[in-house]
């Protein structure tokens, strides 16, 4: 199969894209419900329970460089069916774990999967789309609205799957459909032939450790404190093995991560931005999710429908309004725009009430909200994608998911920490999980507020619109 798909096919290879991205948050999301019945069958403390989010979440963002690096140097599409395979050995054993240890490695290996379907699926587009920009920008805003369907759709199948069969279910959606991918893949998806090159191992030991422990800290910081020795010795040791990743990189003549791409105009600018978006949104979700169960009272099926309105405005924005604005109005000032109208989302959100309902409390302001990432997500996402080298599109996209899915842990992180020094963890005292909330959102607006500045003062507007294709981006 040549890198030009006949039409049809090419389109059936772009639902397959973004069916992965789909996959890949909806496994962030979908255990949410869950949780408290597989505490109880597992002997997971409360403490330990986050875990069971943290464990895929943090292999899956240290572990994408590599995934990059792989893709690039072994071809997309064999990464691509690899990933699904990994995912789906992943699955099985976090459905049919007896024990925390074994529950945290099937996660664990869910998202090292994920790590390789994600840039490799990026690079597919990339090489699927990347000769037209306007079927780029379809194609790139399709495979953004995949991924509030998949956090949406997680939490909504995550309720019905947890009330009307068992919670190892929720991990085995996922083999039918990792089975349907692996047979489609060699049918729709371009080849590409294998490259030469090392592959730096130490690197990516290096740079998920430095998550892994970054994440750590701030989750356990409102436990053991702020100031004890304990959070500020993790966080030490993160920057000393972030800082670590860095010079390996720096000194490899086949590094993981080429620190000169960030040299490639506005690269470093829309990554950021990506960071900086996941560190406001996700906490929005998170928070909305609890606030709907655990303040208005809602079970796990109709606290999913309640995020539906927003997750439908999302898909619109992201198909319909954002290539069209993109085309009239550039990057930038759709990015920064998006990220003020997220912001005052969230803020009308820390709004919410403990004798609240959905639609006054929830509905306007998810809306708006939703507007906002609509707007910036798309634009961040392919100014990120389209500033590199073709040649290293899976590193460009490695690096972009890697921007994204960090932001959403160290920001979720963050926020539960705001959350639970104002009363978040006042389980059954509705003022204070409500205050507790609150403060968590109006810290998100805060993030989004941040992301606006930064891309205001860090992207540069080029003099003519931008042509997003991998060819002409740095021309």
């Amino acid at each position: 199969m040549s890198t030009q798909a006949p039409s049809t096919r090419k389109w059936w290879a772009l639902a397959l894209i973004a069916a992965a991205q789909f996959m890949v948050i909806m496994d962030t999301s979908i255990i949410g419900i869950a949780l408290p019945k597989m505490q109880t069958d597992l002997g997971f403390s409360q403490e330990n329970l986050t875990w069971v989010f943290n464990a895929y979440v943090i292999a899956f963002g240290g572990l994408l460089l590599l995934g990059g690096r792989l893709s690039d140097l072994w071809g997309a599409r064999r990464i691509f069916a690899t990933g699904w395979l990994v995912l789906l050995a992943g699955s099985i054993t976090a459905g049919a774990a007896g024990n925390v240890g074994t529950e945290l490695a099937g996660r664990a290996v869910q998202g090292a999967g994920a790590a390789l379907i994600a840039p490799s699926a990026l690079t597919l587009l990339m090489m699927l789309f990347g000769s037209t920009q306007q079927e780029l920008t379809k194609a790139l805003a399709v495979y953004g609205a995949a991924a509030p369907a998949g956090g949406t759709a997680g939490v909504f199948l995550g309720g019905v799957i947890t009330e009307y069969l068992s919670w190892p279910w929720v991990f085995y959606i996922n083999i039918p459909i990792a089975i349907i991918a692996l047979a489609a893949t060699p049918l729709l998806m371009p080849n590409a032939p294998a490259r030469s090159g090392s592959i730096d191992i130490l690197g990516a030991l290096t740079v998920t450790a430095g998550l892994a422990l970054a994440v750590y800290s701030i989750v356990r910081a409102p436990e053991v404190g702020w100031g004890a020795g304990q959070t500020w010795g993790y966080l030490a040791a993160s920057a000393v093995l972030l800082a670590a990743f860095v010079l390996i990189q720096s000194r490899r003549r086949a590094p993981l991560m080429r620190l000169g791409i960030f040299t490639a105009p506005n690269l470093a600018a829309a990554n950021l931005a990506q960071l900086l978006l996941g560190a406001a949104w996700i906490p929005m979700w998170f928070f909305l999710n609890l606030y709907l169960q655990q303040v208005l009272g809602y079970s796990a099926f109709p606290a999913g429908a309640a995020l539906l309105p927003m997750t439908t405005l999302i898909m619109l924005g992201m198909i319909v309004v954002a290539p069209r604005a993109m085309q009239r109005f550039g990057a930038k000032p759709m990015i920064v725009t998006g990220l003020i109208v997220l912001a005052a989302g969230l803020g009308w959100m820390a709004l919410v009430r403990s004798t609240g309902n959905f639609w006054v409390d929830v509905l306007p302001a998810s809306l708006v909200a939703a507007a906002g990432m609509s707007l910036a997500f798309i634009p961040s996402l392919g100014t990120a994608i389209s500033a590199a080298r073709p040649e290293e599109g899976g590193l460009a996209s490695g690096i972009v998911n890697v921007s994204y899915q960090v932001g959403s842990a160290l920001g979720l992180a963050a926020m539960t920490a705001v959350a639970a020094s104002f009363g978040a963890n006042q389980i059954g005292d509705l003022p204070e999980l409500t205050n507790g909330f609150s403060a968590a959102f109006l810290g998100a607006a805060v993030i989004a507020l941040a992301g606006a500045g930064v891309t205001a003062v860090s992207m540069r507007t080029p003099k003519t619109q931008p042509d997003l294709t991998p060819e002409t981006a740095l021309n």
